[in-house]
């Protein structure tokens, strides 16, 4: 690349940006931001790589990733966004069949539907913040799905409970179509951040786009605790 081409790059945003989230982030939240960009941005083109698990940067040559969780990579520059919480929800037609567990326990003699793409043990665990313990569940779900599109599709249907993260059910609880329970026991929450190598040296496809992002992550009510 000639020092003119590189000054190009780095001054006006062109060429093909990578972005990265987990699958049902990327559906229900990049990809109208990513609409948003290219729209403001005719030169260039994204290709966006959404998957269930975590992603190296550097190795698999991404620009730009949604992560959520705490971060282990130090070498990554990061912008936190929001928050989200796991949520054990179910449908009004599978509460009024079955009933609301008032304790974790109680989930044992439930219908479960286990996403286990996000869960790799078929263990729930909990909180009691009051009496400050942590109680974990055995489960023997009703059914397995490697995709939480399936589990969210099967709980909207009424099969029995799942636990998803709050900005997979956000529109869904909003609705009244998933209705939330134990929510005196749940965790902490999970940062959202967005995540890069280059800081701000890097070139203008990648600052504009998580400018962008930033701006529209930190409005989404679904990832942010304190809108919910």
């Amino acid at each position: 690349m000639t020092e003119a081409e590189a000054a190009g790059v780095y001054s006006k945003p062109k060429g093909v940006l990578t972005v990265t989230a987990p699958v049902l982030f990327g559906q229900k939240h990049i990809i109208p931001i990513v609409q948003e960009y290219l729209n403001n941005n005719p030169a260039v083109s994204v290709k966006a790589m959404f998957y269930d698990r975590v992603t190296n940067l550097l190795e698999e040559e991404l620009d730009v990733a949604i992560r959520i969780g705490h971060l282990k990579d130090s070498t990554l520059y990061a912008t936190k966004v929001g928050e989200v919480r796991r949520i054990v929800c179910a449908s009004p037609r599978y509460i009024k069949r079955r009933g609301v567990p008032k304790y974790p326990s109680e989930l044992c003699e439930h219908d479960i539907i286990y996403p286990t793409t996000f869960e790799s043990k078929t263990v729930w665990e909990f909180q009691n913040s009051g009496a400050g313990t942590t109680e974990t569940v055995k489960l023997s779900p009703r059914l397995r799905c490697n995709q939480n599109i399936a589990a969210l599709s099967a709980a909207l249907d009424g099969f029995g409970i799942t636990r998803l993260m709050s900005y997979q059910v956000g529109e869904e609880l909003s609705k009244g179509t998933l209705r939330p329970m134990l929510t005196a026991y749940e965790g902490s929450p999970l940062p959202v951040s967005v995540v890069h190598v280059e800081g701000r040296r890097a070139n203008a496809k990648i600052r504009s786009f998580i400018d962008l992002a930033v701006e529209r992550l930190r409005e989404n009510p679904f990832i942010n605790i304190s809108q919910q």
